[in-house]
């Protein structure tokens, strides 16, 4: 969202930030894009240069959002939308491993069918505790030949336990077949956002791309 357009327009989106955990958590991140100056995880970002365009300004500030805390445990996106304005991270300020890059409009489209009551109310062993985990609550491996599922704090709690001041795991070795996981694609695979993002590759100039985004 624009904090302000200055009655200049009009505007093209450009960039965007997507995979928030919540509302609330993408809001937060907005508001510390726009007021940087102002936040206090950002006392380290200088103030815009007069040699630096709004955009080049707002990228540079993006990019360090990406590499502290909170953000930078989120399983989060930059997704140029227009990519003739694309820009690329700055030696010293290269986002964290598990935060790609894309390009294009995206369609999020859920490919799992609603469970039946039934289905939902049925049980399966957790790999980790051993003890009974719906199959409507479970988190399970992304890879088609392991078979492991567990409860969501079960495995998440096994994946912090090299790290364990924090709270949000980014990524882990499954307990079954032993191969890396990243944590925000074992929620969005929970979710049923399975390939979640499908390229749009020749939007309308006359759709705006948040009409793009479907659940």
């Amino acid at each position: 969202g624009a904090k302000r357009t200055s009655g200049r327009g009009p505007w093209e989106m450009v960039l965007i930030i997507h995979g928030f955990p919540s509302d609330i958590a993408a809001l937060r991140f907005e508001w510390a894009w726009q007021h940087p100056h102002s936040s206090r995880r950002l006392p380290h970002v200088a103030r815009r240069s007069r040699k630096e365009s709004s955009l080049q300004f707002h990228w540079r500030v993006v990019s360090n959002m990406l590499r502290v805390a909170p953000w930078n445990r989120l399983p989060l996106t930059a997704r140029w939308l227009k990519q003739e304005y694309r820009m690329d991270f700055g030696p010293a300020l290269q986002p964290p491993l598990h935060v790609p890059i894309a390009f294009g409009s995206v369609r999020a489209k859920k490919t799992l069918q609603p469970q039946t009551r039934a289905e939902e109310e049925e049980t399966t062993d957790c790999f980790v505790c051993r003890r009974p985990v719906k199959v409507s609550e479970k988190v399970s491996c992304l890879h088609a030949s392991c078979g492991m599922s567990s409860h969501l704090i079960c495995l998440g709690r096994r994946f912090l336990q090299s790290e364990p001041s924090q709270l949000l795991p980014v990524e882990g070795e499954c307990p079954s077949c032993r191969r890396s996981l990243l944590w925000g694609s074992l929620i969005r695979h929970q979710l049923g956002c399975l390939g979640d993002l499908e390229e749009v590759t020749e939007p309308s100039s006359q759709d705006h791309w948040a009409d793009e985004l479907q659940m």
